[in-house]
């Protein structure tokens, strides 16, 4: 294990920065395919809702010169089917685990995280925020009233750190930074995926059976490193980069905007051993660069 490449989110110290993002990645018990998850910083499973759900109608995915727009909605067993039967997949994780929960409601977001905080492998439960209020319609995580409740509600029932993940489609993304780091967030992930649509004009209808969904891949890593900047120029709470990374260099860029961790969803989609060859390229870097931890260079981007 290389001390150089380790690095603190709030009180947490991870072997690295890399993780994968929720939803992009599957974990395995045993061995599989060409992911070593005892090399990453953290894994991050999908999202898990308090009831079950099948996500939303197929066609889910829609490809687009610089990036993938899905429309899966959170598939998932449940938290009881969950609790019951594939928790123990995760009982000998060799990294750091952060669950994932997805809740329509502070009472759902309180309910979840208890019963995910008892589970002794979480080191931490990343709150995805970006589910519709049941009673409004909104997401959380549009919304600074219910962003502050549903972080509240699963700040009072664990002493776990909690990962706040925040959207993009809002007026100004450090505000909500801000009243996540208020409402007793440790720190926050940024960003989710940026609304949009694709239409086959031959059968001149909607591709997506949602009819608009997420936009992720490259096309959206300026934006996200934006917005991380942003967030670090204005708050103090500690940040996962996300959005559109593929390569070190990516990686470099979002902990130079002040970051201090990143996650990596759609890359793996087209090579799936995207996280293992970034880790060999950010080692080979901060070898050569002679940068012997990584808080060295976390936020030392400066306008030229």
């Amino acid at each position: 294990m290389n001390s150089r490449m380790f690095t603190r989110v709030g009180s947490l110290t991870l072997k690295n920065p890399i993780m994968p993002a929720s939803g992009t990645f599957d974990y395995h018990a045993q061995p599989w395919g060409p992911v070593d998850v005892s090399r990453l910083g953290a894994l991050v499973p999908k999202s898990i809702t308090l009831y079950p759900q099948p996500g939303n109608p197929p066609s889910r995915l829609a490809e687009t010169p610089s990036g993938l727009i899905n429309s899966i909605g959170i598939p998932s067993e449940g938290l009881e089917a969950f609790l019951q039967k594939t928790v123990h997949q995760y009982a000998h994780v060799p990294t750091a685990l952060v669950v994932s929960i997805a809740g329509y409601s502070p009472e759902e977001y309180a309910i979840l995280t208890r019963a995910c905080a008892q589970i002794p492998q979480t080191t931490a439960i990343e709150l995805n925020l970006s589910c519709p209020n049941l009673k409004t319609h909104v997401m959380p995580a549009q919304d600074p009233s219910l962003l502050r409740d549903s972080i509240q509600a699963a700040r009072t029932v664990t002493d776990k750190p909690l990962w706040a993940k925040l959207s993009p489609n809002v007026t100004s993304i450090a505000d909500m930074a801000r009243i996540a780091q208020e409402a007793g967030a440790n720190a926050v992930v940024a960003i989710n995926t940026l609304r949009a649509m694709a239409i086959n004009v031959q059968k001149q209808q909607a591709i997506l059976g949602h009819f608009t969904g997420g936009l992720s891949g490259p096309a959206i890593l300026p934006i996200a490193l934006a917005t991380v900047w942003d967030i670090a120029q204005t708050t103090a709470i500690p940040i996962i980069g996300c959005g559109g990374i593929q390569t070190a260099e990516d990686v470099l860029m979002f902990l130079m905007a002040g970051a201090s961790a990143v996650q990596i969803g759609t890359a793996t989609f087209r090579h799936p051993s995207t996280m293992m060859q970034v880790l060999d390229e950010l080692h080979d870097y901060l070898t050569e660069h002679h940068i012997t931890a990584l808080d060295q260079i976390i936020g030392i981007a400066k306008p030229t």
